[in-house]
């Protein structure tokens, strides 16, 4: 029975077959390869419910899409360059299981790093990679990028467009072009994890299945010498030790719970692991990024005991760090934050007043949210109020909403 295989084996498969499928066909069918894919995915669905999962699924859903290409092509009357050599399968299912485990890292590479192509603007690079690596359909995609399907799916057809003027293959481009993607790919995985992670989404504040494809992926990045570099191995790091927290970040009804209101116990020790693993990893080198601070400050917080014993001042040093690789008025948000629970709100209020702010945070939700907290902890209700109501009225999920009624209650009880 489907019930058998592994959560995500489907949208997994997806990106199998396109990415080894597109290869072998040629980029001005890539299309039809997604068609390709989702059809035998779809024919699995409905013939393995009743007759149960092969010995070898990967290799029959492969000479299901391969024919199913085969066929539109033929039905078309032209047949792609190449396909008579590279195109053909075997009627043996352990056979075609053995090549396509040697294809699949090196093509799944291949398409991530033709989904970084600079000439393809990059909201459309995004939406080129869950379109085809993560199985998502064109609705899918447009509720995760908060866009129209329409606009998706133009998005979709100029990047295609874009795959089509390479010619009749998938030819990987020179090695310093490659390199010279790999920041653009690791832009791209972060952002699909941050989706996932806290989410936009009105009714979701968690993807999982974002962050997972996220981390899938970064692994296969991570796997191939050319993207096996610190960078990689940082963000890897993240993303593992955000993960570790998911279980903890909802009490048994649902609610949002803050850091220092979550179970520490429930927190992955063995996410945490791997995160700290990969996060000594990145520090071969003298390459530094973003991901590793960003990792080192999750780290800090997974590796406390308790939320007091927070090492809250070398958080907010990391956080300085932080703006001087990526600046960002949030790292200044954050680290106030973090000064705000070592010296006291007062100190946190300082460095908050300190500089200037675009106009866009003075809109955001958590800078309400925190003006509001550290007004609370200095006794001035009244602006703790007033920037709660606002925090609040901009909160994007309902969840967050949620969380900050719960603080307005308990702050007007106090009152």
């Amino acid at each position: 029975m489907t019930s058998e295989l592994p959560e995500h084996y489907f949208r997994h498969e997806h990106g199998r077959l396109v990415s080894i499928l597109s290869r072998r066909f040629g980029a001005q069918s890539i299309e039809l390869c997604e068609d390709a894919a989702q059809a035998a995915l779809l024919r699995a669905v409905e013939t393995w419910t009743t007759a149960g999962v092969p010995d070898e699924p990967g290799a029959w859903l492969y000479r299901v899409a391969h024919h199913y290409v085969i066929d539109a092509v033929r039905a078309q009357r032209r047949h792609p360059a190449g396909a008579a050599e590279d195109g053909e399968t075997s009627e043996d299912p352990a056979a075609d299981a053995v090549v396509l485990s040697t294809e699949l890292q090196d093509d799944l590479l291949r398409m991530l790093f033709l989904c970084a192509d600079p000439e393809i603007p990059y909201d459309s690079q995004l939406a080129l990679a869950l379109k085809t690596l993560c199985g998502f359909s064109t609705e899918e995609i447009a509720l995760r990028l908060f866009q129209s399907t329409d606009a998706i799916h133009k998005r979709l057809q100029r990047a295609r467009a874009r795959l089509r003027e390479r010619g009749p293959g998938l030819d990987m481009p020179s090695l310093p072009e490659l390199e010279h993607r790999v920041p653009s790919i690791l832009q791209m995985l972060y952002l699909l994890f941050n989706e996932g992670y806290s989410s936009a989404k009105p009714d979701s504040v968690i993807r999982r299945e974002l962050c997972d494809e996220a981390i899938r992926l970064a692994r296969v990045l991570a796997e191939h010498p050319i993207g096996a570099v610190p960078q990689t191995d940082a963000l890897l790091a993240l993303m593992y030790l955000h993960a570790s927290r998911f279980d903890a970040r909802f009490d048994s009804v649902g609610g949002l719970l803050l850091m220092k209101e979550q179970d520490r116990w429930r927190w992955d020790r063995s996410l945490i692991e791997e995160g700290v693993l990969y996060l000594r990893r990145s520090a071969r080198g003298d390459q530094f990024s973003r991901y590793h601070v960003e990792a080192a400050i999750a780290a800090e917080h997974c590796l406390a005991p308790t939320y007091e014993e927070t090492p809250w001042a070398e958080i907010a040093q990391l956080y300085s760090a932080l703006d001087r690789v990526a600046p960002s008025p949030l790292n200044r948000l954050n680290r106030a934050i973090a000064i705000a629970e070592w010296k006291g709100a007062e100190a946190g209020i300082a460095a908050l007043e300190g500089g200037e702010s675009p106009p866009w945070l003075l809109s955001y939700y958590l800078w309400d949210a925190t003006w509001s907290e550290l007004y609370r902890r200095a006794g001035d209700s009244v602006r703790s109020l007033a920037h709660l109501l606002r925090a609040i009225d901009a909160a994007p999920t309902l969840a967050e909403r949620t969380l900050l009624e719960r603080r307005r209650r308990e702050l007007e009880h106090d009152r």
